[in-house]
């Protein structure tokens, strides 16, 4: 048996159509999909499958859209990991699947993260920019040079890919201090993973000591620490501090090379996080094989490929 890896990612992967094809084909996915919207109060399923994409772009909205996406995919799949991973918000949909949250519980949890994040710092104060060719020591440095206002790492992609995000005007800084090969500011509507969303992981931190969390039934690497997840202590702790916190993803996918991992799937609209695995694996013993499953042909080709493992 090939030792599996299943990928959940976060903003960024949203796009208009997501979802469409498995509503389409499958009545679990139809079922699903109800009761998304049943609990939300409005069609999730029409922003989905039609747009437009701004209102499917904004926070509030595409956190639950790729939960219910990558959820579904991952049911349909029906078949368990050795341990899972999830981006940023995808921490919630792997640890769905790991049956630490419900589906309902989650998806009341991101709404509100969502809300919580898109509230804590008035529209055009941040911003979030990925930085390219540059060490994660060497920005962490210049970083603590800035002076005009707050900036942190965000997000450690990848050895190669690095992203920041704080106050605008910080930023801008930092981006001219670290003169790097190549920087790309993204379309987003805050600085997320700061101490500027202490607000919301206030606000999250009190609703998540409301929920039951469970054991997961496969470990799931934490964004917070890079390390497994095996307790509902752990899995409340991660949720709690990621959202002030940066996402360790080359740490975490390095973690998941010490596993022995040789496939890797990543469940939901386009290959983000296959994409960033297949440069990260170059570090990697043995690079895994790489699949995604983002409509009904695709998850054909991982159950054909993987029906002889």
């Amino acid at each position: 048996m090939k030792t599996r890896l299943f990928l959940f990612p976060g903003q960024g992967s949203q796009a208009v159509g997501m979802g469409k094809d498995f509503y389409e084909r499958s009545q679990e996915a139809r079922e699903i999909f109800r009761q998304a919207d049943d609990l939300l109060g409005f069609s999730l399923s029409e922003l989905c499958f039609n747009g437009p994409e701004e209102e499917l772009r904004l926070t509030a909205n595409t956190q639950p859209a790729l939960l219910t996406v990558s959820y579904l995919a991952y049911r349909l799949l029906g078949e368990k990991p050795d341990l899972a991973a999830g981006h940023s918000l995808g921490e919630y949909s792997a640890l769905v699947a790991a049956g630490s949250l419900s589906f309902e519980q989650a998806l009341k949890l991101v709404v509100n993260r969502g809300k919580y994040m898109m509230e804590a710092v008035p529209p055009g104060l941040g911003t979030m920019a990925a930085i390219m060719g540059l060490e994660y020591g060497k920005i962490e440095e210049v970083l603590k040079e800035v002076k005009s206002g707050l900036v942190q790492v965000a997000n450690w992609n990848s050895d190669e890919q690095i992203v920041i995000a704080g106050e605008k005007k910080a930023v801008e800084e930092a981006i001219n201090k670290l003169q790097a090969p190549r920087s790309v500011y993204l379309q987003v509507s805050g600085p997320f993973h700061t101490r500027l969303m202490t607000p919301a992981a206030e606000k999250l931190k009190a609703e998540l000591e409301l929920v039951t969390i469970k054991d997961p039934a496969f470990p799931v690497i934490s964004n917070f620490t890079a390390q497994m997840m095996t307790t509902a202590a752990e899995v409340k702790e991660s949720l709690s501090q990621q959202i002030i916190n940066p996402v360790l993803w080359y740490p975490s996918m390095m973690k998941a090379a010490g596993q022995g991992v040789e496939v890797a799937i990543e469940f939901g609209t386009g290959k983000v996080l296959t994409g960033l695995l297949k440069r990260i694996s170059r570090r990697w013993p043995k690079a895994p094989a790489l699949y995604n499953i983002e409509n009904w042909a695709s998850m054909e080709k991982v159950r054909q490929a993987e029906s002889g493992r």
